[in-house]
């Protein structure tokens, strides 16, 4: 009897993943009906969102890393669409599916077909979505600088890797954020504007945001000149940076000025001109663990305000 049916797509990298062949093998096995799309070019992701909509498709798995499932999320998010969504993560950081406790290995990811979806928040900036997170400053110039050769060589610690050696380039960037009772302003170093936790192949900014409470968590990075010395120290000798963070959970934040300060979306450079940054609550189906840190009454938390 058949489960139903779904539709992977799957980024082009990944068409000769043995692990992936094997896993939709064994599901089809089980009893979904799993079709297969790849990815060649930008805009692919979307264009198969939109063809599976129209065909009916009920469940879409993003294979890939937190860029393909950013476009993929969106595109659903965009058509309000009830379709649900899979993790298959594939990618050198995948930080939102390991913050959100998907399984690594493609055969058990699959599994989470089988798990009732939770319905979970997206962030909104310019018209597009996100998932995970978007982040400013330092964090985001090392993410956008790491080369692909490093990444396959060194999977998640070419991130750290990069800034390591990018130590002497350490610099602060300007910017002023606006929200609900909230206001800051001054030099930074590093920003996330967090409905994950972490970005950057496991850099966590924003180590208490969930995805289904209706907030984006804020984390800024002040940057006086002794904490960028201090910060240089600290992370030449892995130690945490968590207590120089002011925090905040908001609806919305807007930056209302940013000198030099590079935004990205889960890697992407962000190119708009409104930094109004918004929650959009409940938009997305998400099969995730029935433990995922990333929803409310899994965890127990202690968060301020």
């Amino acid at each position: 009897m058949s489960k139903g049916k779904a539709l992977l797509i799957l980024h082009g990298k990944q068409a000769l993943n043995e692990e992936v062949r094997s896993a939709v093998m064994l599901k089809r096995e089980q009893g979904w009906e799993l079709a297969v799309r790849l990815t060649w070019e930008a805009g692919d992701a979307q264009r198969y969102v939109d063809e599976a909509l129209d065909a009916g498709y009920t469940r879409l798995i993003a294979g890939g890393g937190d860029g393909t499932l950013r476009d993929i999320a969106e595109a659903i998010a965009l058509k309000s669409s009830d379709a649900s969504l899979v993790l298959l993560p594939l990618g050198t950081a995948n930080d939102f599916a390991r913050a959100a406790g998907v399984p690594l290995e493609p055969a058990q990811a699959l599994d989470l077909l089988d798990v009732a979806p939770q319905a979970v928040d997206v962030g909104e900036v310019g018209g597009r979505i996100f998932l995970n997170m978007a982040t400013g400053g330092f964090g985001s110039q090392v993410t956008a600088n790491t080369s692909e050769d490093l990444k396959k060589v060194l999977g998640g610690a070419a991130y750290l890797f990069t800034g390591l050696s990018r130590f002497s380039e350490l610099s602060a960037a300007y910017g002023e954020l606006q929200g609900p009772d909230f206001h800051w302003q001054g030099d930074l170093l590093a920003l996330g504007i967090g409905n994950g936790r972490q970005a950057g192949g496991g850099h966590v900014l924003c180590p208490e945001a969930l995805a289904d409470d209706g907030l984006l968590d804020i984390s800024i990075l002040p940057a006086p000149q002794e904490v960028v010395s201090t910060l240089k120290d600290l992370l030449a000798g892995g130690l945490g940076i968590d207590n120089m963070f002011v925090r905040a959970r908001l609806p919305w934040v807007e930056i209302k000025v940013a000198q030099g300060l590079d935004i990205n979306l889960d890697g992407e450079p962000l190119q708009v001109d409104t930094l109004r940054f918004t929650v959009r609550p409940k938009a997305l189906q998400v099969h995730l663990p029935s433990d995922s840190p990333l929803l409310k009454g899994t965890t127990v938390l202690s968060r301020p305000g």
